[in-house]
């Protein structure tokens, strides 16, 4: 009884949003979850796993791309802009942007409060004297910026190619919403990951360790907790598949046996071999990236590449907008 109370309270405290999204997930057919629910604590500190493994290259390479772009950056943008980063993670790039940027405030934006804050104190005692104003939200939609950073010239910071886990047209709402909130006048640095060899994509996402594996099964994990599940986590493998037409890979939940189970008190099944898609990480060739960023009204403005150009960051400006010749 007590047992069931705890977690009853535990449900009502999810978030709504959460609830919608997974409910209408299962419900769907195909079923899918839109991975931005990946990263509840235990989630994010898997993730944080996953861009040290040996197998997952965009970290080290965007990493090496932003040291030596970063001491000649403020020759393009100038000094005393606000850094904006979205979806902030640990902030583990985000030292070398500050060291070189001479920003007035740094706003890490993310929608996991609690290791947003872990990691904002983090960059609070490494630079000591700059103004870090987390701020916990669901960057997909225009948001008010804190008022101490109103007037102030702006930086939007995207990095990890996180850009590629939405379909284009999601990816164009983000990149305009962006803008919304940012500005006329801003500027974004942005990673974005190249296409190449599927046996290199596949690997990067199914790691020999099951960390990634580890990271997607504990989306299940997390509805059990939260929204009151029974979902027999072990009825479930990890898969990542290199999706060619669409450019991009593709991670699913796929059920190794008929399973039967509850969420929030609502009945499901799903057969052996059907699939919950989690998550898509596209890839960009290079005219592809510029054609994304100008239809999120952002003009590319130089871009920086790894030699063996797996990898690139772009730095792109909100200009005003100008009337059709």
């Amino acid at each position: 009884m007590l047992r069931q109370e705890i977690e009853d309270g535990q449900a009502s405290l999810a978030d709504p949003q959460f609830r919608a999204d997974v409910l209408r997930g299962f419900e769907a057919r195909p079923r899918a979850i839109p991975a931005r629910w990946f990263y509840d604590h235990r989630g994010s500190e898997l993730f944080e796993a996953i861009t040290d493994l040996p197998e997952y290259y965009p970290t080290r390479t965007e990493t090496a791309i932003l040291e030596a772009l970063c001491p000649t950056l403020t020759d393009r943008i100038g000094e005393g802009r606000a850094v904006v980063e979205f979806g902030s993670g640990s902030s583990t790039k985000t030292p070398i942007l500050l060291r070189h940027a001479k920003p007035s405030a740094y706003v890490p934006i993310d929608i996991s409060g609690e290791f947003l804050r872990e990691s904002s104190r983090a960059i609070s005692q490494a630079f000591p004297d700059l103004l870090v104003l987390p701020f916990e939200a669901d960057f997909m939609r225009p948001l008010a910026l804190p008022r101490t950073i109103a007037e102030a010239r702006k930086l939007g910071f995207f990095p990890g190619s996180t850009i590629g886990n939405m379909i284009p047209l999601m990816a164009v709402d983000l990149l305009r919403a962006m803008r919304a909130s940012l500005g006329v006048g801003a500027m974004l640095l942005i990673g974005m990951d190249r296409i190449k060899d599927a046996d290199v994509l596949v690997n990067a996402y199914d790691d020999a360790q099951g960390v990634t594996a580890a990271f997607n099964l504990n989306l299940l994990d997390r509805i059990n907790r939260e929204l009151s599940g029974t979902i027999p986590v072990d009825a479930f493998r990890h898969r990542a598949i290199w999706n060619d037409d669409r450019a991009r890979i593709e991670m699913h939940l796929e059920a190794e046996r008929d399973a039967a189970f509850t969420i929030d008190g609502r009945p499901f099944t799903i057969a052996a071999g059907e699939t919950i898609h989690t998550e898509n990480s596209h890839k960009y060739g290079p005219r592809d990236a510029r054609i994304l960023l100008r239809s999120g009204g952002w003009t590319p403005v130089t871009e920086w590449t790894d030699p063996e150009d797996r990898f690139a960051v772009y730095l792109a400006e909100a200009q005003a907008e100008r009337p059709a010749p």
